[in-house]
């Protein structure tokens, strides 16, 4: 993501090879899915006093403290920020096992939202953490009224929640030349999502 020093243009590489790498962390969690008669994990909104465990989830989950410096930038930005859409799972424990987070972006002018951030403590990984609180992130959207979400991410994991490549599929296009197998928009409505070009929000730094 952007450099704050997020993703965005990690080591001099470009924002589609920094955001593969970093999802590719965190995606490949969702591979193996949790397969006991009860879920463990309790996908809830973040709390107040949830944000120090958040930083150390992104801390622990990427090599670089992009991801982590990206979430604090979000937070501090009134016209991204967008309160009861950062979620967390609790491992049977009580402790924080893995973050999701969406924020505004827009469609050309149209609102819809941005998947980014998603991490998982390492400990938790491949063990459905990251389905679990991603799932609940995405019906929070669709319950409060949001049309489309989007996300550059891991081809094989993110289709499991209903997201289809969005330029090919909806006529959406990225702001910069992504690949379009990674680039995947989620009608939350069921309906037919805008067309235009993604703008994110400026702590992404890839407008």
């Amino acid at each position: 993501m952007n450099d704050t020093s997020d993703a965005n243009g990690r080591n001099g590489r470009s924002d589609a090879d920094a955001y593969a790498d970093a999802y590719a962390d965190t995606d490949a969690e969702g591979a193996g899915r949790h397969t006991g008669a009860t879920d463990p994990w309790r996908p809830r909104p973040e709390r107040s006093a949830d944000i120090p465990a958040v930083r150390r989830i992104h801390l622990a989950a990427f090599e670089e403290a992009g991801e982590a410096d990206l979430v604090d930038a979000l937070r501090r930005d009134p016209a991204a920020w967008l309160p009861g859409f950062s979620y967390v799972a609790e491992a049977p424990d009580g402790t924080l096992a893995a973050h999701a987070l969406l924020t505004r972006c827009y469609v050309d002018d149209v609102p819809a939202v941005a998947l980014a951030p998603c991490a998982v403590l390492p400990a938790h990984q491949k063990r459905g953490a990251g389905s679990a609180v991603i799932r609940a992130l995405l019906e929070a959207a669709r319950a409060a009224g949001e049309r489309t979400a989007i996300v550059l991410g891991h081809p094989p994991y993110y289709p499991r929640f209903g997201f289809a490549p969005a330029t090919a599929r909806f006529g959406i296009l990225p702001p910069q030349p992504w690949p379009d197998e990674a680039f995947l928009a989620l009608p939350l409505d069921g309906g037919t999502p805008p067309r235009g070009t993604v703008r994110y929000a400026d702590a992404f730094g890839i407008n």
